[in-house]
């Protein structure tokens, strides 16, 4: 449980606590602030607690703590005379609580202790004003030396401040930092915990990645370069390093499961991709938005699609990739199949890979379009508008989709005229059989 997954309200009462520890409650208050975070974190009560009414049974003075059960039953009393003795009660414990709690001889390391977490308390707005902001990108360095900070999302503590490892617990400290040399390593799923002597620190990982660089174009085998994806990313993920290598790395094996087709580690690529945005690392965002665009137009999911496309940014939406992909959402909806298939053929960055998973379904409904508007029509022409390679090809499509039904069956493909009227009604059926479910493997 990480301190990024917790309210607002209950930081500032950790706040609040370790402000009003001593020297010689520290240890039981501690211990007790764990516990009532622990119970609650269990009991999935973070987010409803009234953490500004819950006290700590270590921090009353000791003369107070037999009467804290009798206190707070008076708090649920109306009756006007319990109100009045519920205010004296409180003056009193407050004037117990500032005689005896705060020694003044722990003044300065309260004021740092407070300050450091009003620091923290900032960092965390400052997150959640750039979320809501689209997600714009931190101005941060990701240079080597950050990536210590870069393995967890909770806000590091001050080094020099003693205090700090004795107030709150450091999560960071069991994430685990790897020891292995090994530049590359066979993919195998965790079954225990992972040992240091087994993973590769940060400085092996970026080597890693440039020799499997190397190796992609010397056109080494795609099963082999996946695996080695795979081990790269499970040694990020087990050592918690988010930061823009990591980013690289989930973008690179997305782009090569693109060429090669493996859409299920292109799926989780970019469900991983989107996440590592949300926390504003810097990558090629549009570029990715393109192509969730694409990926939501292959999956006809028209609900979240317009919600997605509904949170872009003008900004966003002004970037050639991202134009395109709403282009050729636009070319659907309105059913004009002449600009979707010159949209397939100028598809920027790896995008006409994405639109060949749905090409063809769009081929067989404009098809079914053309037969209903012409009598007949010259293969040529259908080649040229549908964006095939070659006549045969155009012709191989047809037989596929058993709608070769030509006048001059004899003749050469660049010459052959298609019969539309008998070819409307197997488009119709092969439409209904081939293409009326969406498939999408490891879909996320």
């Amino acid at each position: 449980m990480s301190q990024e997954s917790w309210p607002p309200p209950l930081k500032e009462w950790v706040a609040k606590c370790l402000g009003q520890m001593t020297d010689a409650n520290r240890t039981d208050a501690q211990a007790e602030l764990r516990q009532v975070i622990a119970d609650a974190f269990v009991n999935k009560t973070l987010w409803t607690t009234d953490w500004a009414g819950v006290q700590l049974q270590s921090l009353l003075p000791k003369s107070s703590q037999s009467l804290s059960s009798f206190n707070t039953l008076k708090r649920k009393i109306n009756d006007g005379m319990a109100t009045s003795n519920k205010k004296i009660k409180k003056s009193t414990i407050g004037k117990s609580v500032s005689q005896n709690a705060l020694d003044p001889n722990d003044m300065a390391a309260l004021n740092r202790r407070a300050a450091r977490f009003q620091r923290e308390h900032d960092i965390e707005r400052q997150k959640g004003a750039r979320a809501h902001h689209n997600h714009a990108p931190l101005h941060s360095n990701y240079s080597n030396s950050h990536v210590l900070h870069s393995r967890s999302n909770t806000p590091a503590f001050d080094g020099d401040e003693p205090e700090a490892k004795s107030s709150m617990p450091n999560w960071d400290r069991f994430a685990i930092v790897g020891t292995s040399q090994d530049i590359f390593k066979d993919y195998l799923r965790l079954t225990s915990e992972p040992k240091p002597e087994q993973i590769r620190p940060f400085s092996v990982l970026q080597e890693t990645l440039n020799q499997l660089k190397k190796r992609w174009r010397e056109k080494t085998k795609y099963s082999w370069i996946c695996s080695q994806f795979k081990s790269l990313r499970q040694d990020l993920t087990v050592q918690r390093i988010k930061n823009q290598f990591t980013v690289s790395v989930y973008e690179i094996h997305a782009r090569m499961a693109l060429e090669v087709g493996d859409m299920v580690e292109y799926n989780q690529c970019q469900a991983m991709l989107r996440n590592l945005y949300e926390l504003g690392i810097p990558g090629k965002v549009e570029e990715f938005t393109a192509y969730r665009i694409l990926m939501l137009l292959h999956g006809r999911n028209r609900s979240d699609l317009n919600l997605y496309v509904g949170q872009l940014t003008d900004s966003q939406k002004s970037h050639p990739a991202v134009r395109h992909a709403l282009d050729v959402q636009r070319a659907l909806a309105m059913g004009n199949y002449h600009s979707l298939f010159s949209l397939y053929v100028t598809a920027p960055n790896m995008g006409a890979y994405i639109m060949d998973h749905f090409i063809d379904r769009e081929r067989v409904r404009a098809l079914m379009v053309m037969s209903k508007a012409y009598p007949s029509l010259a293969l040529s022409f259908i080649q040229n508008e549908l964006a095939f390679e070659t006549p045969t090809v155009a012709a191989d499509f047809l037989t596929e989709h058993k709608a070769a039904v030509f006048q001059n069956p004899n003749s050469p493909d660049a010459d052959k005229i298609l019969d539309c009227k008998a070819a409307g009604v197997p488009l119709a059926q092969i439409l209904e059989e081939k293409y009326r479910k969406v498939q999408i493997k490891g879909a996320v």
